[in-house]
């Protein structure tokens, strides 16, 4: 069995401390210590907090971790690492400056950054969305539709015009993230936008604006004319 919160001096105890002191004034091992509660045999849920973190390197890159990586680690088992990505998820959707995208009316690229920088900034590869809207620009829905480096084998028109059919949406605004950091488009980004802006002017579908997300910075086709009407 474990080494248990409880079983540690009470002035090293996280939740005692954080009673006490407030959460503020806890460590990172600390916070971890009181989502996992427990250890593995001979080591606290503190100590269990310091090896994971020891691990990862940083703690900004809990935010990649997934439950498959969790599971590894000695002494995290099922419950610990739901708990600890449930965590994580939470704090990412109250730091969220856009909680929820649909039925938002599109009036700059701004407010698609700022939705999509937490969902596409740290991603280690590239993810391309259509957002699919209607004839006043309100935001019907979103969808994933290609993961890997963006390319036109990969982003098909079809795929990305049979959602907007299915929705009943009449114009699309094309997502993706530059993991490098580095927003500036490519050769085939562009390449990529113009066939799809040609495919929308025959089907009678708009393509407004293609952005590329990165965690501090963006690029938008509109805002730069790169795409005219």
């Amino acid at each position: 069995m474990g080494v248990k919160i409880k079983d540690i001096p009470i002035n090293d105890r996280p939740c005692e401390r954080l009673i006490e002191n407030g959460v503020e004034t806890l460590s990172n091992e600390e916070l971890i210590a009181i989502i996992f509660k427990t250890g593995l045999r001979g080591a606290s849920a503190k100590d269990l907090a310091s090896l994971l973190l020891s691990k990862i390197g940083d703690i900004k890159k809990l935010n990649n971790v997934n439950y498959e990586y969790l599971k590894k680690i000695k002494g995290i088992g099922q419950s610990k690492a739901c708990n600890l990505l449930a965590t994580i998820e939470l704090g990412k959707r109250i730091n969220r400056e856009v909680d929820s995208i649909k039925n938002i009316k599109l009036n700059n690229s701004e407010i698609v950054y700022k939705f999509y920088k937490n969902k596409l900034g740290d991603k280690k590869q590239e993810h391309f969305y259509a957002v699919y809207l209607d004839n006043q620009k309100k935001i019907i829905s979103d969808k994933l539709l290609f993961i890997g480096t963006i390319n036109y084998s990969m982003v098909h028109p079809r795929e990305v015009f049979k959602e907007a059919y299915l929705l009943g949406a009449s114009a699309i605004l094309c997502i993706h993230n530059h993991p490098s950091g580095n927003p500036l488009p490519s050769k085939q980004d562009f390449d990529v936008t113009n066939s799809l802006i040609e495919v929308g002017k025959i089907l009678g579908i708009k393509i407004i604006d293609h952005i590329i997300i990165c965690k501090n910075n963006y690029y938008s086709f509109l805002e730069n004319n790169d795409i005219i009407f």
